[in-house]
């Protein structure tokens, strides 16, 4: 790392912590010429591949944007469609990966959405599960249906 005091090339970590449950790196650093102390900050960035190729940075606003269209006309808080989008970020981060396809983003975003509302996520899963035809539909209710009488006679 570059001193930004002297411009020598060459610096030392003296001390490294973790920001933001880990997102953000700040690491304290000392020139190995003049000697003066700075700070960097490391950002790792989660990179989003769409179909056609573009890669653009994850966007934690994006995918509470597009739920909040899901849930619209809905009983839902705007307080739990962030929470459900932090979730969805931290879900994408924890697989470890650098880049993830955009279907993955959506379909990461159906089981929290599905717990949320039954209604938005039948709206949001019939985009990103590319539902065809009534069939489609009726199967995706049907599936509910069945957690529903589960979860009653448990």
């Amino acid at each position: 790392m570059r001193c930004p005091y002297c411009r020598h090339p060459d610096s030392r970590v003296v001390d490294s912590r973790e920001a933001e449950d880990g997102k953000i790196i700040r690491r304290r650093r000392v020139c190995q010429e003049c000697e003066k102390r700075f700070t960097t900050v490391e950002e790792s960035i989660l990179a989003v591949v769409k179909r056609s190729g573009v890669t653009e940075p994850f966007s934690r606003s994006k995918v509470a944007s597009g739920v909040l269209k899901a849930c619209q006309g809905r009983p839902v808080d705007a307080d739990d469609v962030a929470l459900l989008a932090q979730a969805v970020e931290d879900e994408i981060r924890s697989r470890g990966a650098a880049e993830v396809p955009s279907n993955e983003v959506g379909l990461a975003i159906l089981k929290p959405l599905r717990q949320l509302d039954e209604v938005a996520y039948l709206r949001f899963a019939s985009v990103y599960q590319s539902f065809e035809s009534l069939e489609d539909f009726e199967a995706a209710i049907g599936q509910l249906r069945e957690e529903h009488a589960a979860r009653n006679s448990a």
